[in-house]
């Protein structure tokens, strides 16, 4: 399956059904009164974290997510029915954000957690819902809401405990196929992993870690040279980095500077994340060797980190170097658990939306009324009815909208445009 971390898709909900403008037609009953029922509401689009999802390739041929609409309201004053939400998995750690990444719209980073990411249209009501001792024989009914309709972009970082970074051939690969169940490609070039690897490994009874196979980082990687620009944010959210560093290769000291510059370089500084500095392929070095290289090493490496020498393919030191990282996981996930308690605590603010209720603005030949309760409502009237037309004024006379215009000037035979959705004359 081709790994995919970042798309875009259109969303649409389902718009509301329309309400039934309706009279009863009973036998022997000459004038039966209104009957309409109201319209079925549209479905959702619900997204759903799933740790069985782990690329958004799903998304490459279904670019359109569109939730069911509500049905007519029938005679009788039966309900027209709901249409289905469409609920629709993603992996874990997947951001939804507006089409330009300006605004984020969910986060979802626990495995179930689901995020309503666009409303379906409420159904219009029937004419028999609008019966009163004014209003006898309603001979109008609304149209249903459309449904909440944008683009987004989904994009995916995944939820790991331990990120594996390093330049290409460093081992990563061979690691995780020996500590864990994956089994990424495994080849003496460069850039031999093409997409991050995610694999389970068992420290000790009921304790298990995550760890994150990135690709591998060259000189320039944050700013898009090599592979790696493309996949440091799966290691944005990694409990704990661990950096790995070929004991063959030259200049050691200079290979650790390079990519924790590559660290810092990227837009959030991850060279400051928790990390364990891991020198591997020492099976065929000489004790002093290898003790030379770690103190190499130690000499550049801040204080506190520690370092580790194994060999991944021969399975020296891994023991010792799992429970290094499970005791930096578990501090980790502490902090984390008393940061999102913290943030728990909701933070009340009164919405744009309903800080500003309506606007009048004069435009050419007439003037534009917005806000989301008007709008609302415009949405829902058949501007070809005109029982439904004066009862949009009526709405317009209570809310104060028609006084406003009158301030503004409005004069007879001018129009009044409701955004999108239709117009009136005055």
């Amino acid at each position: 399956m081709n790994f995919i971390d970042k798309t875009k898709v259109l969303i649409h909900a389902g718009d509301g059904g329309p309400g039934k403008l309706s009279f009863r037609q009973e036998k022997f009953v000459d004038k039966g009164g209104p009957d309409g029922g109201d319209g079925g509401h549209g479905g959702n689009v619900v997204l759903v974290a799933s740790r069985n999802q782990n690329t958004l390739a799903a998304f490459r041929y279904q670019r359109e997510l569109k939730a069911e609409p509500g049905q007519s309201g029938g005679t009788n004053d039966k309900h027209g029915k709901n249409g289905k939400h469409m609920i629709v998995a993603v992996p874990v750690g997947t951001i939804v954000m507006t089409a330009d990444g300006s605004e984020i719209l969910a986060d979802l980073t626990v495995d179930g957690q689901e995020a309503v990411i666009a409303k379906g249209g409420k159904g219009g009501f029937g004419n028999a819902h609008f019966v009163s001792s004014r209003r006898q024989t309603p001979r109008f009914a609304e149209k249903g809401e459309p449904g909440v309709e944008l683009e987004a972009t989904l994009e995916l970082k995944m939820i790991a405990d331990v990120g594996l970074v390093g330049m290409p051939n460093a081992g990563k690969s061979t690691l995780l196929s020996v500590i864990s169940n994956a089994r990424p490609e495994i080849a003496d070039y460069p850039f031999t992993t093409l997409r991050p690897n995610l694999g389970v490994v068992d420290v000790d009874k009921g304790f298990s870690l995550l760890f994150a196979d990135i690709p591998g980082l060259i000189e320039g990687a944050a700013e898009g040279k090599g592979l790696g620009h493309e996949f440091l944010r799966h290691i944005e959210r990694t409990a704990v980095i661990l950096h790995m560093i070929d004991a063959y290769q030259e200049n050691i000291p200079e290979i650790y500077k390079t990519i924790q510059d590559e660290l810092a370089a990227y837009e959030i500084d991850l060279s400051t994340r928790p990390q364990i500095v891991v020198l591997n392929k020492i099976d065929g070095l000489d004790t002093e060797i290898v003790d030379d290289l770690i103190g190499q090493l130690k000499a550049v490496v801040p204080e506190g980190v520690p370092v580790y020498a194994i060999s991944a393919a021969a399975g020296i030191g891994l023991k010792e170097l799992l429970y290094a990282v499970r005791a930096v996981v578990v501090e980790r996930r502490k902090v984390t658990e008393e940061r999102a308690a913290e943030e728990s605590v909701p933070v009340l603010r009164l919405p744009a939306s309903e800080s500003v209720p309506w606007n009048v603005v004069p435009i050419d030949g007439g003037f534009l009324v917005t806000g989301p309760k008007i709008e609302q409502f415009a949405a829902r009237t058949d501007f070809d009815n005109e029982e439904g037309v004066q009862r949009l004024r009526d709405i317009m006379k209570k809310m104060g909208i028609m006084h406003a215009l009158l301030r503004q000037g409005i004069e007879p035979g001018q129009t009044i445009q409701f955004n999108k959705v239709g117009s009136i004359e005055y």
